[in-house]
């Protein structure tokens, strides 16, 4: 599942090339007496606006030992679908493509394939994901949905958010930025089974519909085993038209998760 796990989160890291953005320094100051349901009201405000997107990538992953370097394709119809293709030296590797109803899935490497719901995302992740959450990552947005049983405070120039009470064995806590409200650094934990997953997004680029971030660095850990993920980007194209061509190779081995 190393492989998949990579294909999967490189692919929720494909924002943003740096043509025609707009580099943004924070510079804002935190401010103490902001309430957080004014902080959440802020930040959910803070999600681009924009039809499709078309993106290319540069990723560097890295486990114990195993580095690769791949090239990903990356195409988003806002709400409605996600397609990602990985490449090595322009041979396809596999392909996602998930819908608000479905994931699917194919490796040409050990010709497998998965088609049906969001348990293969989740069983990736450890954690329980869904197209809203696939997209929130894409966004620089969180991937929860913050309401009051939240508390915040401000920590190094930023507002950090947790539960009031974390629910059993599973600990949240994230970071707005003051200057555009979008999350600096997420963090999700489960310490009985020594997991842990960690997004940092790093400055951001305001361009046309929003706020995307420039860089994303990525960690998942599981037991002893560490995983980390550097992204590159190359090129974006804002609203233009796309196609989603997606079908499983005929003799392919259905994938059966644990």
């Amino acid at each position: 599942m190393k492989f998949k796990f990579f294909l999967y989160v490189s692919g929720l890291l494909f924002f943003i090339s740096c043509g025609g953005g707009k580099t943004v320094i924070g510079s804002e100051k935190a401010n103490h007496s902001l309430s957080t349901k004014d902080i959440i009201k802020t930040h959910n405000s803070a999600l681009p606006e924009f039809n499709t997107i078309a993106a290319r990538m540069h990723v560097l992953y890295k486990n114990g030992d195993d580095m690769q370097s791949l090239t990903v394709s990356m195409r988003m119809e806002k709400d409605q679908k996600i397609w990602i293709k990985a490449s090595l030296i322009g041979i396809t590797l596999a392909k996602l493509y998930i819908t608000p109803e479905s994931v699917s899935f194919y490796e040409t490497i050990s010709n497998t394939y998965f088609d049906g719901d969001f348990s293969l995302l989740s069983n990736w992740l450890g954690i329980e994901i869904d197209f809203q959450k696939a997209q929130s990552i894409l966004l620089g947005q969180t991937i929860f949905d913050l309401d009051l049983k939240y508390k915040s405070e401000v920590i190094t120039n930023k507002y950090r958010l947790q539960p009031k009470q974390q629910p059993q064995n599973f600990i949240h806590s994230l970071l707005i930025n003051p200057d555009n409200f979008k999350i600096d650094y997420e963090t999700l934990s489960q310490p009985s089974d020594n997991r842990t997953f960690t997004i940092n997004y790093g400055s951001y680029n305001k361009l046309k519909g929003g706020f995307y971030p420039s860089e994303i660095k990525i960690t998942a850990t599981q037991k002893e085993e560490e995983t980390k993920i550097e992204v590159k980007y190359k090129k974006i194209d804002y609203n233009v038209s796309i196609r989603f061509p997606f079908n499983i190779p005929n003799g392919y081995k259905e994938i059966e998760l644990d």
